[in-house]
């Protein structure tokens, strides 16, 4: 119990400290993160610094990302509770805990044998019944499901892919961080009359997505 309830002081002050001061108003984005526990998802070895401001490794070459990055590009998604949404890259499924919150149901696709059971067995134990997971190649999405009216993407892309597109219904947003000339830089997409338009939010860092 001392355990649960320290865990919780830690996510209380991440929370005010890494989310709120740094500008995310979204109170639904910030609720799902006050319940979720981060700590739960990431390695042993880390424990300690699971509630810290910064990525940590999940083993595979990949990485839990910072809490407020990830609270930013949820609240550019706008979710609704009625929306359905796809995931590319489950990781350590921190993220797709707070989309389920967040959202009505939840798509996540993970190319990472190890890292997707794992996501599967931490998700499986907080009971979470609107979460639909697969393994796969998330350049392609999941057309079998679509349409979605968000989709965010967990690791750096090179570039767009027109599979995404096409699974987002008319209005729906996307969220990424995408490879440019000077870098990486977080985006958010609005489709309208079948195409993306464009937003830039600055600059990111993410590993690389597994492309091909």
């Amino acid at each position: 119990m001392a355990l649960e309830e320290d865990a919780t002081e830690r996510r209380t002050v991440m929370v005010e400290q890494q989310i709120v001061a740094r500008g995310v108003r979204d109170r639904r984005v910030i609720e799902a993160f006050l319940k979720v526990p981060r700590h739960f998802f990431v390695p042993s070895e880390f424990q300690s610094l699971a509630y810290h401001d910064s990525p940590l490794p999940i083993g595979e070459g990949q990485t839990i990302s910072q809490p407020y990055i990830v609270a930013l590009m949820l609240e550019l998604l706008a979710i609704e509770p009625t929306d359905r949404i796809l995931e590319i890259g489950t990781g350590s499924g921190y993220q797709t805990a707070i989309l389920a919150e967040l959202a009505k149901e939840v798509y996540s696709i993970e190319r990472i044998e190890t890292l997707f059971d794992r996501a599967r067995a931490s998700l499986g134990v907080l009971g979470y019944t609107n979460i639909f997971l697969f393994r796969g190649d998330g350049t392609k999405g999941l057309p079998q499901f679509a349409p979605y009216e968000k989709i965010i993407v967990s690791a750096c892309a090179g570039r767009i892919y027109e599979s995404w597109v096409e699974e987002l219904t008319e209005g729906g947003i996307i969220v990424l961080p995408l490879e440019g000339e000077t870098g990486q830089n977080l985006i958010r997409g609005v489709k309208k009359e079948g195409q993306l338009h464009i937003e830039n939010y600055g600059g990111c860092i993410f590993v690389p997505l597994i492309e091909g």
